[in-house]
């Protein structure tokens, strides 16, 4: 067994105190190996998908508000997922330890990254997240201002138009019933 130490030193050479979220995540990445090969496999692919969740916080950080394309969520069905957005997710592999990055496609499931490595797929999910900003910028910038101005315009015309033109039918009307109401 080690020994502790009591002088604030972390357990790796003199590189200081460890954080406790480092040592959370070891501790659950302990917790995980252990379960994934004793007692129950799927808790043990909840625990590795809570770990990639985590380790992508920083990145999600980064996407600006007004993109609401992701929906980062941890879904515990039959089969855990690591839901990116409505068509990505990662889920594990068969041996329980590899994280298997796929999309849906019109054409089928695809497979975007596989590692037993958490930064692999870290980076895998960071190009995906890039990739789908620029196809949303390239999907709104289809049409300039310009384009978009000249189509609501005869939209508010041809609003107006119609409002007066109803308008002037019913004044009429009601002179052509007042007119005959005069005469009987």
């Amino acid at each position: 067994m080690s020994e502790a130490r009591s002088d604030g030193a972390g357990a790796k050479g003199g590189e200081g105190p460890i954080r406790l979220r480092d040592a959370l995540r070891q501790a659950r990445i302990e917790a995980a190996d252990r379960t994934g090969v004793v007692v129950d496999l799927r808790d043990a692919e909840v625990a590795r998908l809570e770990i990639l969740h985590e380790a992508l916080d920083p990145l999600f950080a980064q996407v600006p508000g007004e993109v609401d394309l992701f929906d980062r969520a941890l879904s515990q069905g039959e089969t855990p997922r690591l839901w990116i957005d409505v068509v990505a997710h990662i889920v594990m592999g068969r041996d329980k330890r590899i994280y298997r990055f796929v999309q849906d496609t019109r054409f089928g499931r695809i497979v975007l990254a596989e590692s037993h490595d958490v930064a692999a797929i870290v980076g895998a999910v960071t190009d995906y997240v890039a990739r789908r900003m620029i196809e949303r910028e390239h999907a709104l910038s289809v049409l300039p201002a310009r384009e978009r101005v000249k189509v609501e315009k005869p939209r508010r015309r041809g609003r107006l138009l119609t409002f007066a033109l109803g308008f002037l039918l019913g004044a009429l009307a009601l002179f052509a019933v007042a007119l005959v109401a005069s005469l009987v």
